[in-house]
C-alpha cells in the first residue's frame, strides 16, 4: 500500500488567479517563488536572453497548480467534460498511435465498488467527474490483426509508450479543466489493489489503469505545495548531482518553515519513530524504504505485457 507524502493540516489559501483567456496581468515571480518556497528576490524569472518573461494566463495558471480533493456539490456540464476530452486528445502522442483510454465513472454502483480499495479517496464516491486513464495496447493490437498482421509490440518500450501517451493525455486535461475554474486530483492509489480494480473495470489484456482523476469546482481554495529546487531537478548537457545533499537540505528548511510535519502526520512511524523536525526528505526515505505494489510486474504479465 503506498503511503501518499503527507499534507500541511492548515495551509494557507492564496486565492486562484482570475482564469481568463487573455494574458495575466500578475507578475510571474511571486508565484515562481511561492512554487519553490523562495523569497521573490530569488526566483528565477528571466529568460534566455536576459529579459522578464512575458506575461500568459497559461503561465500563470501552471505555477498556480495545487492539487483539489474537494468539491462543490455543482455538477459539470456534459458538454465541458466533452471539450476537456476533446482537449486531453490533443496531447502529443507516440506516432500518433494514441495508445491510451480514458475511463469515465459516473455511475455511483461503479464508484460504491471502487472506493474500499481506494480507502484514502473520499471524495471518490462524490466528485464531480472521475476518470481512470490507462495505457491501452489493446485496441491497437485488435485493429492490426483484423487487418491481417500480428502485433509485436506489447514488450516493455510498448508499456512506457503507452504509460507516457496516457500521462501527458492525464496532464493537458488537468491543464484544460484548470483553466476553467475546475480543480483536480490525480490517484494513484487506484494501483494499491489492482487486481480488483481492473476486475471492476472489467479490462482486457493489454490494459494498464495507471492514474484515476478526480475533478471538479473547487470548494477550497487549496495549497501551493513546494517543488526542488530548478537547479537540483534540470540538469545542464549532462548529469549532474553536485552539492545534492546540501541543496535539499536547504529545500527541506523552506519547506518546513512553510508546512512543519507534525508527529500526527508523519508516516511509518511504528518502525521509525517521531522527529520534532520532519522534512521532505525524511518523509520521501521512509517511504522509498517500504517496497510498494510489488504485485504490478506480476499483473503486467497477466495483461499480456512481455517485461523483458
Amino acid at each position: 500500500m503506498s503511503h501518499r507524502p503527507q499534507r500541511p493540516e492548515h495551509p494557507e489559501h492564496p486565492k486562484h488567479p482570475e482564469h481568463t483567456d487573455h494574458a495575466a496581468h500578475t507578475d510571474h515571480r511571486e508565484k515562481i517563488a511561492a512554487r519553490y518556497g523562495e523569497t521573490t528576490a530569488t526566483a528565477h524569472t528571466a529568460s534566455p536572453g536576459g529579459a522578464p518573461l512575458p506575461t500568459a494566463a497559461t503561465i500563470d495558471r501552471l505555477l498556480d497548480h495545487r492539487s483539489c480533493r474537494r468539491y462543490t456539490d455543482a455538477p459539470v456540464p456534459e458538454a465541458v467534460l466533452e471539450t476537456l476530452i476533446a482537449c486531453t486528445q490533443s496531447a502529443p502522442t507516440k506516432s500518433n498511435l494514441q495508445q491510451y483510454s480514458i475511463i469515465h465513472i459516473n455511475d455511483s454502483a461503479q464508484r460504491r465498488r471502487l472506493a474500499p480499495h481506494c480507502p484514502k479517496t473520499p471524495q471518490l464516491p462524490t466528485c464531480p467527474i472521475l476518470l481512470i486513464f490507462c495505457a491501452d495496447l489493446a485496441r491497437n493490437k485488435a485493429i492490426a490483426e483484423s487487418r491481417g498482421y500480428g502485433f509485436e509490440n506489447a514488450h516493455l518500450d510498448g508499456l512506457i509508450n503507452g504509460v507516457i501517451d496516457a500521462a501527458m493525455a492525464m496532464q493537458c486535461f488537468i491543464t484544460a479543466a484548470e483553466s476553467i475554474g475546475l480543480g483536480c486530483a490525480a490517484i494513484s492509489e487506484i494501483r494499491d489493489e489492482i487486481d480488483a480494480v481492473a476486475e471492476i473495470l472489467e479490462l482486457p489484456e493489454g490494459v494498464f489503469p495507471i492514474a484515476g482523476l478526480t475533478a471538479g469546482w473547487p470548494a477550497d481554495a487549496g495549497y501551493i505545495n513546494q517543488r526542488l529546487p530548478a537547479d537540483i531537478v534540470m540538469h545542464r548537457d549532462k548529469y549532474d548531482a553536485t552539492d545534492l545533499a546540501a541543496k535539499v537540505s536547504a529545500y527541506d528548511r523552506r519547506r518546513h518553515e512553510i508546512f512543519p510535519t507534525p508527529p500526527s502526520r508523519q508516516i511509518l512511524t511504528d518502525r521509525y519513530g517521531t522527529c520534532d523536525y520532519y522534512p521532505w526528505s525524511e518523509n520521501m526515505a521512509r517511504q522509498m524504504s517500504v517496497r510498494e505494489r510489488a504485485m504490478v510486474a506480476r499483473f503486467l504479465r497477466v495483461q499480456g505485457f512481455e517485461l523483458e
